[in-house]
């Protein structure tokens, strides 16, 4: 999901943010307790002692434990929005997996809690399966990112393009494959939200040529990423797992909050040409889908309209509505 094929605007954010919010569970539960005996104790007055008020406070709003929740490719951009997102929210309590220690210091140097972040190698269970521990929900926003090589396609005339840090082979498919195997080690009742791509229902989009290499007896290697991404979609949405799979159009480095969006399946749209979408609405999507079991079992595309034009998304819940209950169709396009 963090391929930067649309390297336009913005960012995500870098602003620092305040120390840790997480305070102990455990801790508010004792004192809740504690306010509680204190609370029982008869009192000679018929009045409501003043310190029985914090008691009916917490009944009214009682203390629940913050939702743990996984989410890789969290040095990224798509990624570091859903955990910056997160980590906002109380009712949350994301653990963000990257790839380098280089990738940790950066979210910690902008204040980020170490704690909040733990390096994890998608290519491998075991590491998932560690970083994954304790967690109800799971984020996935890993993907193989292309970037060029500085030769020339004597075919096209235009860049060559590599995959430097994992071929689609290892990081969309084995990669995505153990995140989902750790989730299910997990609980068969955790939610994964997955961010993939549009285009998979065409076997020869263009994003599949990128990093493929033809050999002398005429068969290629590498590349194929929309391909790797459609079998460990299928292999989510045939785990038995509850699962949300997004799939945004060219990812826009842009505000969000500021456009409508538009969802549709199968590369299909009907609300809109536009065929982009700030990374910062779909990292908003993929938090409503934790919020909203309406998301789960459902797999779609999504893209925004242009800025200015139409009615600025709010509602989340009347956003999925609109297209019914469509979900992608597996038995288009071609898996690797």
């Amino acid at each position: 999901c963090d391929q930067n094929l649309h390297p336009i605007g913005t960012q995500p954010s870098s602003t620092p943010l305040p120390s840790s919010r997480r305070s102990s569970t455990v801790s508010r539960v004792q004192l809740s307790r504690s306010i509680f005996t204190c609370s029982l104790r008869p009192t000679r007055s018929t009045t409501m002692a003043p310190f029985t008020l914090p008691l009916l406070t917490m009944l009214a709003n009682p203390v629940t434990a913050s939702r743990r929740v996984f989410v890789s490719g969290a040095g990224g951009q798509t990624g570091q929005h859903v955990f910056r997102k997160l980590l906002a929210l109380p009712e949350f309590e994301p653990i963000g997996a990257v790839r380098t220690e280089e990738s940790k210091a950066g979210l910690v140097e902008t204040g980020v809690s170490p704690d909040s972040v733990v390096i994890c190698d998608v290519t491998n269970f075991d590491s998932c399966s560690a970083a994954m521990k304790g967690c109800d929900a799971a984020v996935i926003c890993t993907s193989a990112k292309p970037q060029p090589t500085g030769e020339i396609n004597e075919e096209t005339g235009g860049p060559k393009f590599g995959f430097p840090n994992g071929q689609p082979e290892q990081i969309d498919w084995i990669g995505q494959m153990n995140q989902i195997n750790a989730a299910k080690s997990v609980s068969d009742k955790t939610h994964v939200v997955l961010c993939s791509s549009m285009g998979g229902t065409d076997p020869n989009h263009p994003l599949n040529n990128l990093g493929k290499e033809t050999l002398e007896d005429g068969s290629t290697q590498g590349g194929d990423i929309l391909k790797w991404k459609r079998k460990a979609e299928k292999y989510l949405v045939e785990s038995g797992l509850p699962y949300t799979i997004v799939h945004p159009g060219g990812l826009l480095n842009e505000h969000g909050g500021e456009r409508e969006l538009c969802l549709g399946v199968d590369d299909k749209n009907t609300l809109t040409d536009n065929n982009t979408v700030p990374r910062e609405d779909v990292a908003e999507l993929m938090v409503e889908a934790l919020k909203h079991n309406e998301f789960r079992g459902r797999s779609f595309d999504l893209v925004s309209k242009n800025t200015g034009e139409g009615v600025i998304t709010k509602d989340f819940i009347a956003l999925l509505a609109a297209i019914g209950a469509k979900s992608c169709d597996y038995t288009l396009g071609e898996i690797a």
